[in-house]
């Protein structure tokens, strides 16, 4: 007996299964509905905060693998104390809302933490990249930190060995971090499976030039990408994170509408808006991609107001304090200021001192790559390898990350904007400076004229007198005679 006339035959290689047309677009109209008011809701609670006015907080919204680590060490660090931060900041697994006047929340929580935030006093910056390169940082970092825990002789070892080292360090560990507590144990267990595989003859080594499809040593690039685990955590994931719709969310309801789209790809377009209007009102966007201008934008847009907001709070707070300011710094809730050198801080300085911090990062990081991809070999992941991958997987990638891409696109657009404003306020800038200069030169000169003047006079009138002695004397002589 075939299908009746409100069954959906679908077919799948030798099987087929038969879903109820009804049930499906039952489904549909329900999350629709669903997708449609989260947008609508999410959209009344978007910032709709000056573009280029710095608040009391600052929410750096850090996209996995698009360098934010660089700028939360080598820029932020540099301009907020350890006692700016907010507690749980960053890594540091949750927020922890106690300390509502914390001046700085980097983390890897999504957009839906703003709810835990006094949101008129926030600015939320955050950086985008490409996210064919993103998907490609993710995978090879997922590698890379779970091949650490091959020094183990098994996986029970070294899940045990893990667990006992961290308690004692007090340290947050990378396994605690969204989304690497998902991604790095689910490579470490597969990167001990094919260990012990080749072990006992099931897998062969075969010299593959593709580093991305060493099937004998790591799992392909290929098989990752179309896991259930990265569909659910990588694909779209800049959208998502932007939208609040993680599945780190403080929203109760991202769940349900994050599988609602993942179900129907089609509601995605009220998801890619919501994020775009988010970009929008962001004091700051940044791309990967454009490394050096984003990071010099950084330090101008954000930086030199976090250096203006901590000589003003320190010339405050300077006219404020009594005399015992040893005692009363002490019960301060925080430190006024930036980081160490913050008084003393100038954009030229900030940008000197991340070109230093970065270099020394990256170096770090790449010993420490090295190391780890060493117990994989011959797997050495690289931007040249990269060029090996097949064209299907690549339109794969690009296939299942089409929102990012698009909302990438988008970025790009308020880069340049951002770029065009910097150039028109350094400009203005630069006028004003050449104009109080000006001022200067001639309020100097108006007040070196009136003495320059007197100064004449009188020189003129001490040689005049001779003269006019002489004549009145000569006129004297000639009455006489």
């Amino acid at each position: 007996m075939g299908p009746g006339p409100f069954m959906d035959v679908v077919f799948s290689n030798s099987d087929y299964r038969i879903t109820p047309i009804s049930s499906f677009h039952g489904e549909l109209f329900h999350c629709e509905s669903l997708v449609k008011n989260w947008a609508t809701s999410s959209n009344m609670n978007t910032i709709k905060e000056s573009k280029s006015s710095l608040k009391d907080l600052l929410f750096f919204l850090h996209v996995p693998r698009t360098g934010g680590r660089t700028y939360f060490q080598c820029f932020l660090r540099k301009l907020y104390t350890g006692d700016q931060e907010c507690p749980r900041s960053y890594d540091k697994l949750r927020f922890d809302p106690s300390k509502s006047d914390c001046r700085l929340m980097a983390t890897h929580d999504d957009y839906s933490l703003m709810s835990k935030l006094p949101v008129q006093r926030t600015s939320v910056v955050t950086i985008l990249r490409n996210p064919i390169d993103r998907v490609f940082s993710t995978y090879e970092f997922a590698v890379e930190v779970a091949a650490r825990f091959l020094v183990h002789p098994n996986l029970t070892s070294a899940i045990q060995m893990s667990m006992r080292i961290r308690p004692k360090t007090r340290s947050v560990s990378t396994l605690d971090i969204w989304p690497w507590k998902y991604l790095v144990p689910w490579m470490r267990e597969d990167l001990f499976d094919r260990r012990v595989a080749r072990r006992t003859g099931k897998l062969q080594r075969v010299q593959e030039s593709d580093p991305y499809n060493t099937e004998e040593m790591v799992m392909p690039l290929h098989m990752f990408i179309d896991d259930p685990i990265s569909h659910d955590i990588i694909h779209n994931g800049a959208t998502f994170q932007v939208a609040g719709l993680t599945n780190n969310s403080w929203s109760d309801e991202a769940h349900e509408v994050r599988h609602c789209v993942r179900n129907h790809p089609v509601l995605g377009r009220y998801v890619l808006e919501v994020a775009k209007k988010r970009l929008d009102h962001m004091l700051y966007v940044g791309l990967t991609e454009e490394h050096k201008k984003s990071a010099t934008m950084f330090a101008n847009m954000v930086g030199a107001q976090v250096i203006s907001q901590s000589e003003s709070s320190s010339s405050h707070f300077e006219k404020a304090v009594p005399h015992n300011k040893t005692e009363m710094c002490s019960s301060l809730p925080y430190s006024y200021g930036g980081g160490s050198n913050s008084l003393n801080m100038t954009v030229g300085k900030l940008m000197e001192a991340y070109e230093e911090c970065i270099s020394i990062l990256r170096k770090s990081q790449s010993t420490r790559r090295t190391a780890s991809l060493k117990r994989i070999s011959p797997v050495n992941f690289s931007k040249k390898a990269r060029l090996l991958v097949p064209e299907e997987v690549l339109e794969r990638i690009r296939s299942l990350n089409n929102l990012d891409l698009q909302l990438y696109e988008h970025a790009q657009g308020i880069f340049a904007h951002q770029r065009r404003h910097l150039t028109v306020q350094n400009e203005e800038q630069s006028s004003q400076e050449l104009a109080a200069k000006k001022v200067g030169v001639l309020s100097a000169l108006y007040s070196y004229l009136p003495w320059k003047v007197l100064l004449i006079s009188i020189t003129a009138l001490i040689l005049a007198a001779p003269i006019y002695m002489l004549v009145t004397a000569r006129r004297s002589l000639k009455l006489k005679v």
